[in-house]
């Protein structure tokens, strides 16, 4: 499609019409952009009874022990819903009947609403959603290492995002941009989220006015008025619980703004056994499941109904050093253990891919592998961080996004459903070859060779010879090439010329009002 060009003055900003087909057919093969789903039963890593007791557990804690919420406004709510307020403390009790009733009006599924409303995403039920990695400080790829954040890698990574037909969403900011102010950082970077990508997105809750601003960008970019934004969820946020058992004050405005006006919460605490949970992996789960839970009612409080995803993000560290270690059995148990929760609770359930490695090496994939199944077993909703993550979040590697995508495209393909019937059951071929044959020239398979298999961005299924002559290309090096040639072919997505120019004025005039407070 041709492009036609907007003259803004002291900008860049263009009317774009979208991709170009004829560059993406020759990129390396992807599947299309659709949700995969859940077709096989989730695992159970421990019996009914065993549930039921990590859930008893986690009611006494919120009943006996009980939880910090560090917002005055976030504790007069609880109170008139009927939990208890220790006097003269920031310490909430809840009485498992008011933890049981509340949790039970947030809705099993919903809609999350995109710019583009072909990317919009069902949440819930057996509807898996994946997501770039978010929120590192730093950045890497093999041609330049590892580096500060800064705003031109973050753009970079949302192009590539975009361009990555099995990332379904953008969990926050791929990398931190930190050559942007941290008053207006968010300002600069939901514009370029809103208009180099057009997917479902997240806003991080670091006080009410940076909620209220990313509220009213997203409404500017979908086109629509206050009443249809709190009727249809069109951005999500992420509480975390600062464990053990305390909810700071960003994170309560964001429930607090977020639920109110019908958007979506998901609540994760973050929860290392042996650090900031007890070590062994049913202490850890017993409190992570409790902090879940009070952030669950805290919404619900606010408006019964708001969506609201289950989070676990449950892992353990090394107890010499006191890093945290991803990827781990103990990882996986417990994002396995976690659907299990969020199930018991009927809601949308939240789990992460990702690894402990610094370079893209063996670890990196074993680990991410280990992590995304444990997801994926786990029956996993939303999966954050899903392409990108490296050195236990501290850094977003360019070609780990390429590798993680691989590895999304082969979970989606392994999640197809097998087709029997007639047709497929090649009666016809295995009659026409006979014994002793071979099914390359048959009709049957003629007629499906270029769709039979999942086609690999990066694994090689040559011999050694043939892949010795193409110059030995191993997997680090292929992922840089690739994560190349789709940068180079981007386009960025539609953008109705008004809509855009709303954006950038709101930006400006935000900018100009100095944006928001620094210290919260």
């Amino acid at each position: 499609m041709a492009e036609t060009e907007t003259a803004v003055e002291g900008g860049a900003r263009r009317r774009r019409t979208g991709r170009v087909t004829g560059e993406r057919s020759r990129l390396p093969q992807q599947r299309p952009w659709a949700q995969p789903k859940m077709r096989y039963r989730p695992t159970e890593v421990v019996s009914a009874d065993e549930l039921e007791s990590i859930h008893q557990a986690s009611l006494r804690i919120l009943e006996e022990i009980g939880m910090d919420f560090l917002d005055g406004g976030a504790r007069d709510l609880l109170a008139a819903a009927g939990a208890r307020v220790e006097p003269g403390t920031e310490r909430v009790r809840f009485e498992p009947g008011m933890v049981e009733a509340l949790i039970r009006t947030a809705p099993a599924s919903f809609m999350l609403h995109a710019r583009n409303p072909a990317h919009n995403l069902l949440i819930g039920g057996d509807h898996m959603a994946f997501g770039a990695v978010s929120s590192a400080p730093y950045v890497s790829d093999l041609d330049r290492g590892r580096r500060v954040g800064n705003r031109e890698d973050f753009q970079n990574l949302v192009r590539l995002a975009q361009m990555l037909d099995t990332i379904h969403f953008f969990g926050g900011y791929p990398v931190e941009p930190v050559d942007l102010h941290a008053s207006i950082r968010h300002l600069d970077a939901f514009y370029d989220l809103l208009t180099l990508a057009d997917k479902p997105l997240h806003a991080y809750s670091l006080g009410r006015q940076r909620n209220l601003d990313c509220l009213e960008m997203v409404r500017i970019a979908r086109g629509v008025d206050d009443a249809t934004l709190d009727r249809e969820p069109s951005i999500f946020t992420v509480i975390n619980s600062s464990s053990p058992l305390r909810l700071d004050g960003p994170m309560l405005h964001g429930i607090l703004e977020y639920s109110a006006r019908n958007q979506v919460v998901v609540m994760t605490p973050f929860t290392l056994a042996g650090a900031m949970a007890p070590v062994t992996l049913a202490g850890a789960l017993a409190q992570q499941n409790a902090e879940a839970l009070a952030g669950t009612v805290m919404t619900q409080v606010v408006r019964p109904g708001a969506p609201v995803v289950y989070g676990g993000f449950t892992s353990n560290v090394d107890m010499q050093s006191g890093a945290p270690a991803f990827g781990t059995p103990e990882y996986m148990r417990t994002a396995m253990v976690g659907g299990q929760l969020a199930r018991r609770y009927g809601l949308p359930y939240r789990s992460s891919n990702v690894c402990a490695a610094n370079a893209l090496d063996a670890q990196a994939a074993y680990e991410s592998v280990f992590s995304l199944w444990g997801a994926i077993l786990g029956g996993v909703n939303l999966l954050m961080h899903g392409a990108g993550w490296m050195e236990g979040g501290l850094h977003a590697g360019f070609e780990k996004m390429i590798l993680d995508a691989e590895l999304l495209q082969m979970v989606s393909a392994f999640l197809d459903p097998i087709v029997v019937d007639e047709d497929t059951l090649g009666l016809d071929a295995i009659r026409e070859v006979g014994p002793g044959g071979h099914f390359f020239g048959a009709a049957h398979t003629q007629a499906r060779y270029r769709t039979a298999f999942h086609k690999p961005m990066i694994s090689d299924w040559r011999n050694y010879e043939t892949w010795q002559e193409a110059g030995s290309p191993e997997a680090a090096a292929k992922a840089n090439r690739i994560f190349k040639e789709l940068l180079a072919a981007y386009q960025p997505p539609a953008i109705d010329v008004a809509v855009e120019e709303e954006l950038a004025a709101f930006v400006a005039r935000r900018t100009a009002e100095g944006g928001v407070p620094t210290d919260f």
